[in-house]
């Protein structure tokens, strides 16, 4: 899908002041962790034949699409919205225990997701280096899981000193207890674009769909 961006209005925007001051007074961005209960949607998932993953993929990009405040980023000095965003992720080799970066085009329809999904895979998991697909485009956000440690707190550092105002997701191992399987989450964004309470909002609806998987995965 070619995303298609939204310039912002700085005079009329109504996050003008806070956007300048956590970028230009107090430089400012927050991490959130959460644990969700993934039992339901980790079920259905095996039950309809989708790889976990590529369902944990889909479900925060399609939940991210809901909140333009996580799909806020600047070209040039332009500032403006993405219409949706592309899940860009790693893939993990486990002859040298490296990563390569891939990235898969999203699509509302979670089967049209999941083909692709499996194309990627299949033609990129065995090529190494620190970026294995090509031409990752603009709107590209950074979502990984990290299936071999239950965490607490995870926090990603960026030390290039560059605007990004697009979310970074990271999941953890679940872990299985009274037949119920929990998964931390980590969700970090840039404080100009987004409060608490966007971010709070997010794992609201995040947890009632994961309850909740008849009404989106199909």
């Amino acid at each position: 899908m070619t995303p298609t961006f939204t310039p912002i209005d700085l005079q009329t925007w109504q996050r003008r002041d806070y956007f300048y001051y956590f970028t230009k007074m107090m430089p400012t961005g927050f991490t959130v962790n959460v644990d969700v209960d993934i039992t339901a949607t980790y079920d259905a998932a095996k039950l309809a034949g989708y790889h976990f993953n590529a369902v944990y993929l889909y479900l925060m990009t399609r939940l991210i699409s809901e909140q333009p405040e996580f799909m806020i980023a600047q070209r040039g000095k332009q500032l403006g919205y993405y219409d949706h965003l592309t899940p860009s992720y790693s893939v993990f080799h486990e002859d040298d225990h490296t990563i390569s970066g891939i990235w898969t085009d999203y699509n509302a329809d979670l089967a049209v997701f999941n083909a692709n999904y499996e194309v990627d895979k299949t033609q990129y998991s065995d090529q190494h280096g620190a970026v294995a697909k090509p031409d990752q485009p603009e709107n590209a956000y950074m979502i990984n899981m990290n299936p071999w440690l239950h965490f607490n707190s995870y926090t990603p550092l960026s030390f290039n000193g560059l605007p990004n105002f697009l979310p970074v997701i990271e999941a953890g191992k679940y872990v299985l207890q009274d037949d119920r399987r929990t998964m931390p989450v980590s969700f970090t964004i840039h404080h100009a674009v987004a409060d608490a309470w966007h971010v709070s909002h997010f794992f609201k609806k995040l947890q009632e769909a994961l309850n909740k998987p008849e009404d989106w995965l199909k």
